[in-house]
């Protein structure tokens, strides 16, 4: 029997790993490990493009185009199409899918990392997105302003942050705006507290519910930010999850942000 030599198994092993992680399709790999994939299922493409509900006058932030299976149907109903690509060689393939055709004037094509991009002006956002990205790309996109529409194939708890998106877009600028300090330091700010105590005063009037004279809004707030355990914690290391768990407490005590 011939022997096996030694560090053949691990070789064996890690390109086995390395072709998991990497997929071909028209002629270009793509890195499964870092979230590309290619969309090509006609019927989700048409069925995202539906629930976009599209104007001839929009114009539409796609995120992740690849090799523009979705951006060729989204040129086809918006005014402008700005797709934002990571990878130069999908964006020459998208190039070149429009090159010599009426949809290639109303494409624009910016080349990077779309959480590092400065976003411009749009009413659409239509984004097929890579899992990885998807918490860090909704705050981005719960900061953007003006307000938008926003349709993607994505995790269903992303999609339930912007159901909620004028209450979770108030919460995550509080935050945001000194985020590298605690909780308790962002909500220290008298405009902050001003507002939440005049939405806890209609809730309570809403409901019946009888504020003691000495009510304190710092202390509600302090009380609700140690009971959810999230007081010494600081915005930029909070993900989907911590934030809506924390708008949850504020809600459980009458506290709405709008």
């Amino acid at each position: 029997m011939p022997k096996i030599k030694a560090g053949t198994s691990g070789r064996r092993r890690e390109r086995l790993k390395q072709s998991r992680e990497l997929k071909s399709a028209g002629g270009l790999t793509f890195n499964t490990g870092i979230g590309q994939h290619i969309l090509k299922n006609p019927l989700v493409v048409n069925s995202i493009i539906d629930k976009a509900a599209l104007r001839p006058t929009d114009v539409v932030l796609e995120v992740g185009p690849g090799t523009g299976n979705m951006t060729v149907k989204l040129l086809e109903k918006a005014k402008k199409v700005i797709a934002c690509e990571l990878d130069p060689r999908l964006v020459a393939e998208l190039h070149k899918r429009v090159q010599g055709t009426p949809l290639a004037s109303k494409l624009q094509v910016l080349v990077g990392d779309v959480l590092k991009t400065d976003l411009p002006f749009f009413d659409a956002c239509v984004a097929n997105l890579p899992y990885q990205i998807s918490s860090p790309f909704v705050f981005k996109l719960l900061l953007h302003r003006p307000f938008f529409r926003f349709v993607t194939k994505g995790p269903k708890r992303i999609l339930s942050l912007l159901f909620t998106h004028a209450y979770a877009f108030s919460l995550v600028r509080i935050t945001f705006v000194r985020k590298n300090k605690t909780l308790s330091a962002a909500f220290k700010s008298s405009a902050v507290q001003q507002l939440l105590e005049k939405n806890y005063r209609i809730h309570c009037s809403l409901h019946n519910i009888i504020i003691p004279e000495d009510f304190s809004i710092a202390d509600k707030i302090q009380q609700i930010l140690t009971s959810t355990g999230f007081s010494d914690k600081r915005a930029r290391s909070m993900d989907i999850d911590d934030f809506i768990r924390l708008l949850h407490g504020f809600n459980a005590e009458g506290i709405h942000f709008s």
